[in-house]
């Protein structure tokens, strides 16, 4: 792990330097009443799996704390991405997972997906596309629309990795991430962890499973009393220098007492144990549990996940937007060019047709008189309709025919009207 560790490792400015680093707690008098963290020297290299490893109240979270900037030291120096963990400009570069996840319970588990990728201002697209690979890679498809008060404190724990994970950031906290998870939910974390560290993010895993740091971790330094007291490579922390191991196929009884006796003459000890290698029970569990799945038996809970979310392994967001987007361009100019080589040919068999036509043009009657006419000379310019006006009342009303008038009549009803007018 330490090779693969080096090998990832491109940038000279670590992602985490802690130099000296002190957080005491004080009382109301504000007297000193806790060191939770004593002098701590740390540094946590670019694209490096660092485990940080120590009973309670040891420091862990509060060394969390104080990178993510919700404490402040007391004494010493600390950088994040070679800035103050306070600067608010680093925040969308981290992903956290707290010891305890603090969900809202009336909530769903794409409502709350949805939510934290909106605080991290993400495309709506982009957002649809992390959600669902979020809720296969964790097992939570099935139970998506149920609020999350209604999970198991291991579903609660999927949907507050996937939430961790939603701005696919370039440092990654887990606090106690397996805290609540069966074994085969703590076997995908692992290697979720794995394959992220093989991408080049950096990670700081904090957990009490030991035999889960072993598994993933480049580095590890072990807390207590707030001051570092180990550090190093697992196959510098781990590897028992007075003891060693041959592995080989069953050998019987005879074999091994020849090998007894020649390990006597050669170093005056003795074989100290022997036995046969066993299984790993959580081995054991995972097959038995996948075994039950190819038998397609229900349950009710989170199921096993599927592979890792493809925008946290580079190939998703961008990269297929962009793939999208270049196929619907080509797509679009493959249409137009068929359809300006179309209209080009037709045009030019409209052309050899109106020439050939043409040459041997014969008029047959008024219509190509007229073609002509309209062909040679200047067309009169269109006048413009004039624009109808809104009748007015009277004009609206039917005028009657001359046929019906009484003339007669009108004269003597004006004739009177003029008479009565000259007595008045």
């Amino acid at each position: 792990m330490a090779e693969s560790s080096a090998q990832r490792i491109t940038s000279a400015v670590p992602v985490v330097a802690a130099q000296g680093l002190t957080k005491v707690f004080r009382d109301f008098w504000m007297r000193p009443h806790v060191r939770a963290v004593d002098g701590l020297d740390l540094q946590i290299e670019n694209g490096e799996i660092f485990g940080l490893l120590g009973p309670n109240g040891s420091g862990k979270s509060t060394t969390i704390k104080l990178m993510l900037g919700l404490l402040h030291k007391t004494g010493g120096r600390l950088a994040v991405f070679g800035k103050d963990p306070t600067d608010v400009g680093i925040k969308r570069r981290l992903g956290v997972l707290p010891e305890e996840s603090y969900l809202y319970p009336f909530l769903n588990a794409t409502e709350t997906l949805d939510y934290y990728g909106k605080l991290f201002q993400l495309d709506y697209k982009i957002r649809r596309r992390r959600i669902t690979e979020l809720l296969d890679m964790v097992g939570l498809t099935a139970v998506q629309h149920r609020q999350i008060k209604e999970y198991s404190k291991g579903m609660q724990r999927r949907i507050g990795i996937a939430q961790a994970l939603i701005n696919d950031p370039e440092f990654l906290i887990l606090d106690e991430p397996t805290t609540g998870l069966d074994p085969i939910g703590s076997r995908q974390i692992k290697d979720l962890i794995i394959s992220l560290g093989r991408r080049g993010k950096t990670i700081l895993l904090s957990s009490h499973q030991l035999s889960d740091v072993e598994d993933c971790v480049d580095r590890m330094a072990i807390l207590y009393g707030g001051k570092k007291r180990a550090e190093g490579t697992c196959d510098d922390l781990l590897t028992a220098r007075s003891r060693m191991t041959i592995e080989t196929g069953a050998l019987d009884e005879e074999t091994i007492s020849q090998i007894d006796r020649l390990i006597q003459q050669r170093t005056g000890g003795a074989i100290a144990r022997v036995s046969k290698p066993r299984q790993r029970l959580e081995d054991l569990f995972v097959d038995i549990v996948a075994d039950a799945q190819k038998d397609r038996l229900q349950t009710g809970g989170a199921t096993h996940g599927g592979a890792t979310a493809a925008f946290l392994l580079g190939t998703g967001d961008g990269a297929a937007t962009k793939a999208e987007g270049e196929e619907l361009i080509d797509q679009l100019m493959s249409s137009a060019a068929l359809e300006h080589a179309d209209g080009d040919t037709t045009h030019h068999e409209a052309a050899t047709r109106s020439a050939a036509d043409s040459s041997s043009f014969e008029p047959t009657g008024p219509d190509e008189s007229v073609i002509d006419l309209l062909v040679t000379e200047d067309p009169e310019p269109v006048r413009p309709a004039p624009v109808a006006k809104a009748p007015s009342t009277d004009s609206a009303r039917p005028k009657p025919r001359a046929a019906d008038v009484d003339q007669s009549m009108i004269d003597s009803l004006l004739g009177d009207g003029a008479k009565e007018s000259d007595k008045s």
